[in-house]
């Protein structure tokens, strides 16, 4: 399991052993059920979440009942309600596992460590959130500038896997359709 967390971080900075070792000693590995919430709405959030295996779904749940479909995060993904981890508040949303799932979980206290004390985690941090920001931007535009067929063409080629993993009926929500019309489109 650490290997992965090594691998991933290795893709965009080198750490020596003992490096990894430090940066390993402020992470911990949970194990979840499928159904179980790594995050509650209304909760404090104290952790951010790298997926080793698994996959999860960002949810936010309105004051009607209607869950919307944030993210999906699998193998290799960070996940957290970022806004209420860094900003150390309650859950705007949930973060609930699709199927059982592992991760390397790290506090928001380990973050800012692992950040002061070595300036290579502070980049890869960096990074991590540039490119979190990026997929979040385009996310909106996609919702503002494409049509429901346009949104899940541009879902099924950038994660196909996601096709295979993920039941209809979630899928719908995270594209902002009805399952019917998923299914008209996929067809």
């Amino acid at each position: 399991m650490k290997e992965k967390l090594k691998s991933h971080i290795e893709k965009l900075t080198r750490l020596s052993d003992t490096e990894f070792s430090y940066v390993l000693s402020h992470f911990s590995y949970e194990a979840y059920k499928k159904n179980d919430f790594l995050i509650r709405q209304g909760e404090q959030v104290n952790h951010c979440f790298y997926v080793i295996s698994g996959l999860l779904k960002l949810v936010y749940n309105n004051n009607k009942g209607k869950e919307h479909i944030v993210s999906f995060a699998m193998e290799d993904w960070w996940e957290s309600d970022f806004s209420a981890y860094f900003t150390k508040s309650k859950a705007k949303m949930a973060l609930q596992c699709i199927e059982p799932t592992t991760v390397f979980s790290i506090s928001i206290s380990d973050y800012e460590k692992l950040s002061t004390e070595m300036p290579k985690m502070e980049r890869f941090f960096l990074q991590k959130s540039n490119a979190g920001f990026i997929a979040s931007q385009q996310r909106i535009l996609s919702f503002l500038t494409s049509n429901a067929k346009e949104r899940y063409e541009q879902l099924l080629e950038q994660h196909p896997m996601l096709f295979q993993k993920v039941p209809k009926t979630l899928l719908a929500s995270y594209l902002g359709v009805s399952r019917e019309t998923l299914s008209r489109l996929s067809s």
